[in-house]
């Protein structure tokens, strides 16, 4: 499998699983309705697992820009194949938020929540303020890039580990994820990712999706940025105390 395909679809798996727990506990009339975030933490940990096994073998499984954006800063991934990832990360979070939507259609249909249907495919702040949104996705994800860091010393590329992220392995980074979920999420919904943020909202936008509201355009720069800022952060203090 080439890395441009693992990345596809270990972002996929990713998103299916993550934004799937999501609409199984928000919308009306599913048997997971009303499970509350710990089922929603834990369910997106174990999403990471998944993607991890799934793309790890092939690509080093990043599933993330602020992870490929972070390994690149600190001279542990190319910048030449940068591009390549990231847009396979996108392409995965659109496939996995489409499955998401079809199987979930007949759900969408019976819940009034316009946000509920919205929150099934991105985030939205609990409280809306730019400055402390910003920071909220800032903080998660240098956590997550700058743990990340540590995990590991070398290259985060291909690596023949079946759950490997390099050489990170899978179970870390699932409790990682957790953790940041658990401790930081409910700010903004921890997007710390992008692709797993822009890719599904984009999807909310021009699927059918019944009686779907806006799709708070105002608010998407912010979980892309957020991260961005969050990664490079990660990557700078990596290098400085690494010497």
């Amino acid at each position: 499998m080439s890395p441009f395909l693992a990345e596809i679809l270990g972002t996929m798996f990713l998103i299916l699983l993550g934004n799937g727990v999501v609409a199984n506990v928000v919308l009306k009339g599913t048997k997971g309705n009303g499970g509350g975030w710990i089922v929603i933490t834990t369910a997106w940990a174990l999403a990471v697992f998944v993607g991890v096994v799934i793309a790890a073998p092939y690509s080093g499984a990043h599933l993330n820009p602020a992870v490929t954006i972070g390994l690149a800063i600190a001279g542990k991934f190319s910048w030449v194949d940068a591009p390549t990832y990231i847009a396979a990360q996108f392409i995965g979070a659109m496939l996995g938020a489409f499955l998401v939507w079809l199987l979930f259609k007949d759900f969408y249909a019976g819940t009034e929540d316009k946000g509920a249907k919205h929150a099934t495919f991105c985030t939205a702040p609990a409280i809306p303020n730019t400055v402390s949104n910003l920071i909220s996705e800032i903080i998660g994800t240098f956590v997550l890039i700058f743990v990340i860091f540590h995990f590991t010393g070398a290259e985060m590329g291909v690596d023949k580990n079946p759950i490997g992220l390099g050489s990170i392995g899978a179970l870390p980074v699932t409790f990682l994820v957790w953790v940041i979920g658990l401790s930081l999420g409910g700010t903004t919904g921890y997007a710390i990712n992008p692709a797993r943020d822009l890719g599904p909202r984009i999807m909310h936008a021009i699927l059918p999706v019944a009686g779907k509201g806006g799709n708070n355009w105002g608010y998407a720069w912010i979980p892309v940025v957020g991260p961005i800022i969050g990664c490079a952060l990660a990557a700078v203090l990596y290098l400085c105390i690494k010497g």
